[in-house]
C-alpha cells in the first residue's frame, strides 16, 4: 500500500500539533491490523475500530465495531465460549463514475493516502487520492467521530473532489450486518457467526436501518444511519443491498474540481441499553434528531476537553515521551469514560479496540484502577461494584473446586462464570495446545487489592460498607479455607495454584497441576486477610453506614485469619531471596545466551521450549513479573513488615539483589512485565526503569507487523504506563491516611504536570529536579496536609504552595 508523497495532501501541512497527533502515511498491509486498532475511536459505550469505510474483512483491513459489555456464548464443550460481538459494521460508503467499479482496497490504484488522529478532539482525519483503471483521479478527505458528547452517536464526514474528470457520479452508503468475529484466532474453533436474523428497511428519503439478535441470548442491536449530501447536481436515491445488508446509491453529477460531501451520522442501541424501550426506535429517533456534523463535532469537542483538563498529564511539548502519553491516555478514555461507570461492564483486557481474548476480563483492572483513582474514582468504584454483582457465581466456583468464600476465575465475562480457555493457540508454530493458565486464584487477590487501594484514596466509606467489605470478606474466606496447616512447623501451606508468571504451572513432569507456596500469592494472601480484618473494623466504627445485610465475622473466624497471616510459608534461595514457589531452587538454569542466539527476540521463550518438545516448568524463567509483582504493588517498607510479619527475617537492602535474580531471568513475554518492572526500578536503575517505560509506551505504537495489538490495545499496560509517572516517579502514596509525595524524576524529564483529585479535592502538581509545585482551586474545602519526603505541607483551597526537593542517591530504596 505504499504510495507517493503527496504534497497536496491537506494533512501533510503540519497544522496540528506534534504532541497531539497520532499520524501514519501509507503503510505496508501486513501492518494494517496494528493501525486499525490505534485509529479506533470510542467513548465508553460504542467504538469503531480505525479501518477504511469501504473495506471489508479480508486478512488486512478488519471493520468492527463494539459495545461495551455486549458478549454472546456460542455453543460449544463445557458450555460453549462467550465473546464480545462484532456488530453490524455503520460505517461503509464508497464511490464509482458511473460505469466503473466500486472503489475498494483491491480495485484502483492508491496513490497517496494519510491518516491522522487528533487526539485532542477524538477525530480521525485521513485523506487519499486514488486513480481509477480509466486514468480519473479523485481525491476523498473525510472526518470521523464516536460522540463522547452522546454516546450512542457516531459520525463520518467525506468530502470527494473530480480532479480531472466530470461526469455521473454514484456514491453508496450501507450498513454491513453479515459481519463476524474473526479478528482473533482464538475464534477459530467457533462458527464466528454471532449475529442472526438481519433485519432492514428505510425511514424516509435519507435514513436506513438494521437490526440483528445474537445467536445464544437473543440480544438485539439495532443501527441506523443518516447521509445527506451537499453538492452536485440531479441527485436520485434508491435502496440497495442483500439479505444481510442495507445500503442507498445516490446517484449524481459531478463536475472537475467541485466538492461532494456526504455526512453519514449513524446511532446504534441494543437491548441491554437503560432507559431503552426497543433499539430500533431508539436508533430512528437519535438518527433523525442528530445535528449536523459540525454540530456534533463542536459537542464531542468540547467533552473531549473536559476529560483532558480532568486526565492532563503533561512532560513538555517537545518531549518525545509527551504523544505515547496522550495516546495511551486516548484509548484508555476511550474505553472507560465516564459513560462506562453507568454500565455493566468491566475492564476488558484488549479495551473495546478488538477480539483478543474473546473480550474477556482479567486481572489487569489491578494496573488501571490506581491511575482512575486520583483521577476519576467514581469510574473505579462502578467498576469494582461490577465485580461485587458477580460474587455469586464467584462463590460458585469457590464451591465448585471445594473451598469456601469466592474465588473469582481468571477470565470471565457476563455472567462472571469461568471463561478461561482449555487450550489456545501456541504463536510459535500455530498448533492448539492445554491452556492451564485458568488456574491462577490470584485474580480475587487483585481485585482485593483494588478494593482496599480505592478505600484509601477515596475514605468512601459507603463503598467499603455496601460493597467492599464483603468483597474483602469472601476473598479472605477463600482463602483461610485453602491454607493446610502443618502443626509441627506451626506453618500455613497452600498448594497447587499458580503465580502471575505463566510460564510455570506445575512442576517437571506435572504441568497443570500447580505450585506450593507461591511467594506472591502467599504474602499477598497474609496482605489481604489483614485488610479483611481491618475493613470489618472500619465498617464497626459506623453502624449508620452498615449495609441493610449483614456480614457476620466472629472473633474465632477473625482469629484464624490472624494466625494465617502472621504462619504462611515462603521458600528462600541463598542470600535471602524469596524463591517464587515451594522447589523454585531445584530447577535448572537456562542457557540463556545459546536460545538468544537461536532466535534473538526471546519474548515467546515459553512456546519456543514447548515446539522443541521441552517444558518451561523445568526452568528458573519467567514470562513477567512474579515475586517482583510484590515490589510493584507494595513499597519497601510495606513489603519488609509483611515479610517480617511472617516471621521471616528481610533486609530491604536486600531488594536491588532480589530485583537482579529475577529481571536476569525474565521474558517479558507479557505487555504488563515492562510496566511492572520500570516500577520497581524506579528508585534502585532509574535509567533501566526509563528504558523498560518507553518499552511499555511502545507496546502498542510500535508493534512489528505480527503484533497481537491488531486484536486490541492492552489496556493494563496502557493505564499502567500512565501509572508509573503519575505516582511512580512523583513517589505519590496514601498510607497511613496521608498523602505522601516522595518525587525522583528521571533525568530524562524536566518536569511532570498533572492534576489528581485526593478525597474530593483537586490538587494540581507541577514537579521538577527541584521543586515540587501545588496548586488548589477555590472552593470551600478545609485545609489537608501532604508529607513531601515526611515534611508536613499544608494546603489550603485557592493557594498555590512550592517545596524544594532532595535528590535521593540512585541506589536508595524508598
Amino acid at each position: 500500500m505504499r504510495g507517493e508523497l503527496d504534497p497536496g495532501c491537506v494533512l501533510c501541512t503540519g497544522g496540528l500539533p506534534a504532541s497531539w497527533v497520532l499520524s501514519y502515511t501509507d503503510g505496508d498491509p501486513a501492518g494494517e491490523g496494528t493501525r486499525e486498532t490505534m485509529l479506533t475511536l470510542g467513548n465508553g459505550y460504542l467504538a469503531a475500530r480505525g479501518a477504511a469505510p469501504e473495506a471489508v474483512a479480508d486478512g488486512v483491513h478488519y471493520p468492527g465495531t463494539y459495545l461495551a459489555g455486549f458478549h454472546n456464548r456460542q455453543p460449544g464443550p463445557d458450555g460453549g465460549e462467550e465473546s464480545i460481538v462484532n456488530l453490524p459494521n455503520w460505517l461503509p460508503l464508497t464511490f464509482r463514475p458511473a460505469a466503473g467499479q466500486w472503489y475498494a482496497p483491491e480495485h484502483g490504484r492508491l496513490l497517496h493516502e494519510h491518516r491522522a488522529l487528533d487526539l485532542r478532539c477524538g477525530l480521525y482525519l485521513r485523506e487519499l487520492l486514488v486513480l481509477d483503471p480509466a486514468g480519473r483521479r479523485t481525491r476523498i478527505r473525510q472526518r470521523r467521530l464516536v460522540s463522547m458528547a452522546a454516546p450512542h452517536l457516531a459520525a463520518l464526514e467525506t468530502t470527494l473532489v473530480a480532479e480531472n474528470w466530470s461526469g455521473p457520479l454514484e456514491i453508496r452508503s450501507g450498513i454491513d450486518g453479515g459481519v463476524r468475529n474473526t479478528n482473533s484466532p482464538a475464534e477459530a474453533a467457533t462458527s464466528r457467526r454471532h449475529l442472526t436474523g438481519i433485519g432492514s428497511g428505510v425511514d424516509g428519503p435519507d435514513v436506513i436501518w438494521l437490526t440483528a439478535t445474537t445467536t445464544g441470548a437473543g440480544h438485539r442491536v439495532a443501527a441506523a444511519a443518516r447521509a445527506t449530501l451537499t453538492g452536485g447536481e440531479g441527485a436520485s436515491r434508491r435502496r440497495a443491498g442483500g439479505t444481510e445488508d442495507v445500503a442507498q446509491v445516490v446517484t449524481l453529477d459531478a463536475n472537475t474540481g467541485e466538492q461532494l460531501v456526504v455526512e453519514k451520522t449513524a446511532a446504534v442501541f441494543s437491548s441491554r441499553d437503560a432507559a431503552v424501550d426497543e433499539p430500533l426506535a431508539a436508533a430512528r429517533d437519535e438518527v433523525r434528531r442528530a445535528g449536523s456534523f459540525t454540530r456534533l463535532l463542536a459537542e464531542h469537542t468540547a467533552a473531549w476537553r473536559d476529560l483532558w483538563t480532568r486526565f492532563r498529564l503533561d512532560v513538555g511539548e517537545s518531549h518525545p515521551w509527551q504523544l505515547p502519553i496522550r495516546v495511551h491516555t486516548f484509548h484508555l478514555l476511550q474505553t472507560l469514560s465516564p459513560y462506562a461507570a453507568e454500565l455493566d461492564a468491566g475492564v476488558p483486557a484488549r479495551g473495546l479496540h478488538g477480539e483478543g481474548y474473546h473480550g474477556h476480563i482479567f486481572w489487569d483492572e489491578l494496573f488501571v484502577y490506581p491511575y482512575l483513582n486520583l483521577r476519576f474514582p467514581e469510574l473505579t468504584r462502578a467498576l469494582l461494584e461490577y465485580r461485587h454483582r458477580r460474587l455469586t457465581a464467584a462463590r460458585r466456583q469457590a464451591a465448585d473446586t471445594g473451598g469456601d468464600g469466592a474465588l473469582f476465575p481468571w477470565q470471565s465475562g457476563t455472567s462472571g462464570r469461568d471463561e478461561s480457555p482449555r487450550c489456545s493457540v501456541n504463536p510459535v508454530n500455530g498448533e492448539w495446545m492445554p491452556d492451564h493458565t485458568g488456574r491462577q486464584p490470584h485474580a480475587n487477590l487483585a481485585i482485593a487489592y483494588s478494593v482496599w487501594r480505592y478505600w484509601e484514596t477515596t475514605a468512601d466509606l459507603s463503598f467499603l460498607a455496601e460493597s467492599g467489605l464483603e468483597l474483602l470478606v469472601a476473598t479472605a474466606r477463600y482463602w483461610a479455607a485453602a491454607a493446610s496447616y502443618d502443626p509441627a512447623d506451626d506453618r500455613y501451606d497452600i498448594r497447587g495454584v499458580t503465580g502471575p508468571d505463566e510460564y510455570h504451572d506445575g512442576y517437571p513432569g506435572r504441568p497443570g497441576q500447580g505450585l506450593d507456596n507461591c511467594a506472591y500469592v502467599n504474602v499477598m494472601v497474609a496482605w489481604v486477610l489483614g485488610r479483611a480484618e481491618e475493613a470489618y473494623a472500619v465498617v464497626g466504627r459506623h453502624p449508620g453506614a452498615v449495609s441493610w445485610r449483614t456480614i457476620a465475622v466472629d472473633d474465632a473466624e477473625r482469629a484464624r485469619w490472624a494466625h494465617i497471616a502472621r504462619r504462611l510459608r515462603l521458600a528462600f534461595l541463598p542470600g535471602g531471596i524469596p524463591a517464587q514457589f515451594e522447589g523454585y531452587r531445584d530447577l535448572a538454569e537456562l542457557d540463556w545466551d545459546r536460545y538468544r542466539r537461536r532466535y534473538g527476540d526471546l519474548r515467546l521463550l515459553g512456546p519456543l521450549l514447548q515446539t522443541e518438545g521441552d517444558d518451561p516448568n523445568r526452568y528458573k524463567i519467567s514470562k513477567q513479573a512474579d515475586v517482583l509483582m510484590l515490589l510493584y504493588l507494595f513499597s519497601a517498607e510495606e513489603l519488609t513488615a509483611l515479610v517480617r510479619q511472617l516471621g521471616y527475617a528481610f533486609d530491604p537492602a536486600s531488594i536491588p539483589a532480589i530485583v537482579d535474580y529475577y529481571l536476569s531471568r525474565t521474558t517479558h513475554g507479557s505487555t504488563l512485565s515492562r510496566v511492572a518492572h520500570a516500577w520497581v526500578l524506579a528508585r534502585t536503575d532509574r535509567r533501566r526503569s526509563w528504558e523498560m517505560l518507553l518499552a511499555a509506551l511502545g507496546t502498542d505504537l510500535t508493534d512489528p507487523a505480527h503484533s497481537s495489538t491488531r486484536e486490541g490495545i492492552h489496556l493494563g499496560a496502557t493505564a499502567g504506563t500512565l501509572d508509573i509517572l503519575q505516582r511512580c516517579y512523583t513517589g505519590l502514596e496514601v498510607r497511613g491516611d496521608v498523602l505522601r509525595l516522595n518525587p525522583l524524576l528521571p533525568d530524562c524529564l524536566d518536569h511532570l504536570d498533572c492534576v489528581i483529585r485526593y478525597r474530593n479535592r483537586l490538587i494540581g502538581l507541577r514537579i521538577d529536579h527541584h521543586t515540587v509545585r501545588f496548586t488548589t482551586p477555590p472552593g470551600a474545602d478545609p485545609p489537608i496536609t501532604v508529607l513531601v519526603h515526611e515534611r508536613p505541607v499544608e494546603l489550603a483551597a485557592g493557594t498555590t504552595v512550592a517545596v524544594g526537593l532532595h535528590r535521593m542517591p540512585a541506589g536508595t530504596v524508598p
